[in-house]
């Protein structure tokens, strides 16, 4: 394949990116959350080329990105509870596990074989309208290569996957910074299948209760659930009051007197800041050939749950089946 196209967030590019993927190529498009790599969610060839791009295992499922409620409604068993928070949180970072209706039409690589499928209507304007004039669903996991940092920015897709895709759609920096929240509705139990950019208190105002974790014996039934990946090429530990000799500290709140090379999440503590920051220092912690990275603790609550589980993937143990990548 030839050079990587960056194409404008103008009608010539938005144009573009719709011909590309209606041709069953793939396109990296801005998302509130972070960039997704784009294909027809319908198209069997175009899907296997995501995981081909990405290396990414196919026992991973995708999220499927759509224009509005409505078709949601027309690709998997629809519910009252569900009904309740798309109405609340969509367009947002809010990814939705239903089962999947009868002749939905998707590509069984997006389900990964199973018999529920995740759903999401993005907020950004670019992918809303990238959408609308495809005129299809599109799935999109993050679009790096499996088991690396997620790209926030177009230069981060650009270093990663330049020549393995087709374009990226220039919409400047993502405003997030970490992948949707996705809850489970498959069962009675509404479930936290991964923390992300809505917090899950958020939820529970409109479920009524918290939503509860992961069923422990369930195996993977959404994207977001492998136990490695947002990996930095230098190794993490976490919790870490201050730098050890020949670690780069990456902080929360004010920085340590002599902490040299040493990057901040948020100077002021700001919790938003510092999920929206995440990505944009780990991927500057490799530009600077950071090889072994102290992080401070951050607090576990809001923002703070999604951006300890992107942490606590970043310093699992690496390598084989376990290390993928995951949708936004």
């Amino acid at each position: 394949m030839s050079q990587t196209r960056l194409l404008p967030a103008d009608d010539t590019g938005k144009d573009g990116a719709a011909a590309i993927l209606r041709a069953g190529g793939l396109v990296a498009m801005p998302t509130e959350t972070v960039y997704g790599l784009a294909a027809d969610a319908r198209s069997d060839v175009a899907v296997a080329r995501i995981f081909e791009a990405k290396g990414r295992p196919r026992f991973n499922p995708l999220i499927v990105h759509l224009p509005d409620i409505a078709t949601a409604r027309r690709l998997v068993k629809w519910d009252d509870r569900a009904e309740a928070v798309a109405q609340a949180f969509w367009p947002g970072p809010l990814t939705l596990v239903l089962p999947l209706a009868e002749n939905a039409g998707l590509s069984p690589l997006v389900t990964a074989g199973l018999d529920s499928v995740a759903l999401r209507v993005p907020a950004h304007p670019l992918a809303r309208d990238l959408l609308l004039r495809f005129g299809g669903p599109l799935a999109a996991p993050s679009a790096n290569p499996s088991g690396r940092v997620s790209p926030t920015e177009p230069a981060h897709v650009m270093e990663a996957l330049n020549g393995r895709i087709e374009a990226v759609l220039d919409g400047g920096p993502c405003a997030v910074g970490v992948e949707s929240t996705i809850l489970g509705l498959t069962h009675d139990t509404p479930r936290l299948l991964r923390p992300g950019g809505l917090p899950a208190e958020a939820l529970a105002e409109v479920l009524g209760a918290m939503p509860q974790p992961p069923e422990a014996a369930a195996g993977i039934t959404a994207p977001g659930q492998m136990t490695s990946h947002y990996a930095p090429r230098g190794r993490v530990r976490l919790e870490a009051i201050a730098p050890e000799p020949g670690e780069t500290y990456l902080g929360f709140g004010p920085l340590p007197a002599g902490a040299e090379g040493a990057m901040t999440l948020s100077a002021s503590g700001d919790i938003v800041e510092a999920a929206a920051r995440l990505f944009h220092c780990l991927h500057e912690l490799d530009r600077a050939g950071a090889e072994r990275i102290a992080v401070a603790p951050v607090p576990d609550r809001g923002l703070g749950r999604a951006i300890n589980d992107r942490l606590r993937r970043a310093a699992a143990p690496r390598g084989g089946p376990e290390s993928t990548s995951y949708a936004p």
